[in-house]
């Protein structure tokens, strides 16, 4: 008798190991592959076998999602999303908002807006929806004035005032850190200021506020946002385990929750 059921058990356990959906995830390091990679075990009870795929820029993954060589991806905001598809001509949807990464103004120079000198440099990113994001932020904090045209999608073309002459510098995200020291300001997006040892709230100049519609999501290619895998993979993501581990990890706001 305990032998049949030695016999089943193992059965049932290589039917579970054989029954497994392979879920390929595209992700940027910080927060977004430390979270995909806290629910691995929670998916894999519910028959996803996730393998999170890293990548540290914000081209390359969505290129690998519409190829098909990877089954989704976490690391971008809406917005971002929609000026891709739009650029490119891509199908990609938003499948579940996960959490916001405020932006926020840094600087190895200044202790203050305020003392930026007039013709400072100031770096922004240089993909066209952070670069409108960076300088929406930089109106906020009343250093230039925006073309009220210009929406998310503004450029150093759409400045209308500028009193401190500013100079900016349009530069790759993943390398807004790594210049911050050769700069007056730089903004920059939280996943790559996280990883750098930056905080918003405790070294941001100035931050964006909660109310921000920069949602990071789950990307996929359109027709999947149904499939079985994604719907456990939102919702793991969405669960309490990761607010948890939001509180814990980032308790000074450098990624607030959405759900």
């Amino acid at each position: 008798m305990k032998k049949i059921i030695t016999l089943a058990a193992a059965l049932i356990a290589a039917t579970s190991l054989f029954a497994q959906t392979k879920l390929k995830v595209g992700a940027t390091p910080e927060p977004h592959a430390a979270f995909l990679n806290l629910i691995k075990e929670d998916l894999k009870a519910e028959g996803v076998d996730l393998v999170v795929v890293d990548f540290t820029d914000y081209v390359i993954p969505n290129e690998a999602l519409e190829s098909g060589e990877i089954d989704a991806n976490f690391f971008q905001h809406l917005p971002y999303l929609d000026s891709f598809n739009k650029e490119r001509g891509f199908h990609l949807v938003n499948a579940g908002g996960i959490h916001v990464e405020p932006i926020a103004v840094y600087s190895k120079k200044v202790k203050s807006l305020n003392d930026l000198k007039k013709k400072a440099t100031v770096a922004i990113p240089n993909d066209p929806t952070n670069e409108g994001r960076a300088l929406l932020l930089l109106q906020a904090a009343g250093l230039i004035e925006l073309d009220k045209s210009a929406g998310i999608t503004a450029t150093v073309l759409d400045i209308k005032k500028n009193p401190k002459k500013l100079k900016f510098k349009e530069i790759e995200a993943a390398s807004l850190p790594r210049v911050l020291a050769d700069v007056d300001a730089a903004v920059i997006n939280g996943n790559y200021a996280i990883p750098a040892g930056l905080s918003a709230t405790k070294d941001g100049l100035f931050v964006e506020g909660a109310e921000s519609p920069y949602v990071n999501i789950v990307a996929v290619k359109d027709g999947r946002q149904n499939d079985a895998a994604i719907k456990a993979l939102v919702k793991a993501l969405q669960s309490q385990k990761i607010k948890d581990y939001v509180s814990g990890k980032y308790a000074n706001g450098e990624v607030v929750t959405v759900f």
